[in-house]
């Protein structure tokens, strides 16, 4: 029932706060009760559209936007949100416009929004121009980290890299404690083959300061490589137990995603019988015509695999050669390199080095795909 002592401001603060709290369905229920009671509080038709933003109703976020800026047409905040809603709908222009609208109003000293004009730019890929939006806000607060920060990411992203350095290193001096930028930084050292000043920045990190593996990977080799430290070694445990969370984590949106493949699957098999009887008619048919092709061609086909099996060659980046089977180079690899340590074990200690020099997942349960996934990683090359 709704309270009858609360003000639009403070149904508005109430709403906000649960908002930042990530209490998105509480908010929305405040905000209906809020605009029955004030259906011309423009906030509060504000706080619904972004409330609907983070919940991803965008068609019931822009109508909210809307019904703000006509209570309104020179909200900020309204022609910010909407903005964003209009790039979801793929609606450029318009969107800019409405993000446009706001400096011409003079709220280009809004440091906050312009940031947040910068991030839902950078968001769909519109780099340089959330770049000028993110260099708005440094020139209206030069000792923002965050703005100094956003800059550096827009300039990685353009390929400016040694601004983007210096930008995010700026941004630390403002801000040690800014510790997305650390980890950004130190990846893009170790990029630049800055390895020892990567190794610097890293190693002012701790784990629960990284959200991705790849900057983990990367900390972690650095260690055992500078340290000359064991794979066992304790100083490595708490990177490698962050880095089976992220795992986890990783595992059960895999799952999720596992489980709506499965329902869709379920829903594509409830079609007609008349239907089904077509498809496995079609399917004996496609499997019959398989048979028959691989049992005229099952000799020669045999002779070929026989024959591609001995002709691999593999060029490293050093320029080394190896050739053999794919089970014989990697053998070989393995003896040149780490003598003596099963060939499971090396595979997989080679694919996350690879991973934390290129970002790239390399298999490592077989020969062939482990070679071939370091030859996309750019690691190694193979010879037709």
């Amino acid at each position: 029932m709704p309270t009858p002592f609360l003000s639009s401001e403070e149904y508005d603060e109430r709403a906000h706060a649960l908002y930042n709290e990530g209490k998105y369905d509480e908010a929305l229920a405040l905000l209906r009760e809020a605009v029955a009671l004030y259906p011309n509080a423009v906030e509060l038709h504000v706080g619904f559209g972004y409330a609907r933003l983070a919940r991803e109703e965008y068609a019931w976020a822009r109508r909210s936007f809307e019904e703000a800026l006509v209570l309104d047409p020179d909200h900020e905040d309204a022609l910010a949100g909407l903005g964003e809603v209009l790039l979801k709908f793929g609606q450029v222009d318009a969107g800019l416009r409405a993000f446009e609208r706001t400096v011409t109003l003079g709220y280009d000293d809004d440091v906050d929004l312009m940031l947040q004009i910068g991030r839902a730019l950078f968001r769909e890929g519109f780099v340089d121009t959330a770049l000028t939006y993110f260099d708005r806000a440094v020139a209206h607060a030069d000792d923002s980290a965050e703005a100094a920060a956003c800059v550096g990411y827009a300039q990685h992203r353009m390929g400016r890299d040694a601004e983007a350095i210096e930008s995010l290193t700026r941004a630390l001096d403002l801000d040690p404690q800014l510790v997305e930028a650390r980890v950004y930084l130190a990846n893009l050292m170790y990029d630049a083959g800055d390895l020892d000043q990567a190794l610097v920045e890293f190693e002012k990190t701790k784990p629960e300061d990284h959200w991705d593996e790849l900057g983990i990977w990367r900390l972690v080799e650095l260690k055992k490589s500078v340290y000359k430290l064991e794979d066992t070694d304790g100083e490595l445990k708490p990177w490698e137990a962050r880095l089976i969370e992220l795992a986890d984590e990783a595992d059960d949106i895999d799952d999720l995603l596992e489980e709506v493949e499965q329902s869709m699957m379920e829903q594509d098999a409830e079609g007609t019988p008349e239907a089904q009887g077509q498809l496995e008619a079609l399917g004996s048919l496609l499997t019959g015509l398989v048979n028959q092709h691989q049992g005229e061609q099952a000799e020669p086909a045999s002779t070929d695999v026989l024959a591609a099996e001995t002709s691999h060659r593999v060029i490293m980046r050093d320029g080394s050669v190896f050739e053999g089977t794919w089970e014989e180079i990697v053998r070989a690899l393995r003896d040149a390199r780490d003598a003596g340590r099963p060939l499971n074990e090396y595979m997989a200690a080679e694919a996350r080095r690879f991973y934390g020099a290129t970002g790239k997942q390399v298999a490592s349960d077989a020969p062939e795909a482990f070679l071939r996934g370091g030859a996309d990683a750019g690691m190694l090359r193979i010879d037709p």
